[in-house]
């Protein structure tokens, strides 16, 4: 089930450095990518930083938009983290050629793709010297205004990875993965 993480633990969604899906909508216009070059920013309120090259079809619509969603898919959708990285969404909805299923996001217009073990609703930050980031270096900062997970996959604060089909995606390169793997608490 989808349960709120709070925004002081939303950066704990992407410390680990996985896979994202980075769902955008605008005018009308839907589209999915996958990203391995996202991660968290900031604390309070919380940030991240994700890389969207100048030739995705995503990147138009998040900068129509200022929104975009990262998802955090697990083993279950690995067959659609490389599906959405191999075809452009200019030539028609990658949600539905790929039969990838949605839902509505609480506070930004592009959806939540579902089955992912976590996602954070994020608005791009106005600020002019980041416009400078986004030409140069393709690298957008937002702010997180909502976030959520899977209560199978991360729970009070910490991720569980009991659930296989949930166990987050990190990419290697040529179609190779690495799964997030079990846990070890080390005393402070």
């Amino acid at each position: 089930m989808r349960v709120a993480v709070p925004l002081s633990q939303a950066y704990k969604l992407l410390n680990h450095g996985p896979v994202t899906l980075v769902s955008s909508a605008h005018q009308g216009r839907r589209n999915v990518m996958a990203a391995s070059w996202a991660m968290p920013l900031d604390f309070s309120p919380p940030k991240v930083a994700v890389v969207i090259d100048k030739g995705a079809h995503t990147r138009g619509l998040v900068e129509g938009s200022g929104e975009f969603v990262l998802g955090i898919p697990g083993k279950a959708l690995a067959g659609a983290v490389v599906a959405v990285g191999s075809c452009s969404g200019r030539d028609g909805d990658k949600f539905a050629r790929l039969g990838l299923a949605t839902a509505p996001a609480e506070k930004v217009g592009a959806p939540l793709v579902e089955g992912c073990a976590a996602w954070l609703e994020c608005r791009v930050l106005p600020e002019e010297h980041n416009q400078h980031n986004q030409q140069a270096y393709d690298l957008f900062l937002a702010e997180v205004v909502a976030a959520w997970a899977d209560d199978r996959a991360f729970r009070d604060g910490r991720w569980l990875f009991a659930a296989e089909e949930l166990r987050t995606l990190h990419y290697v390169a040529g179609g190779q993965f690495f799964l997030t793997g079990d846990s070890l608490e080390v005393p402070a």
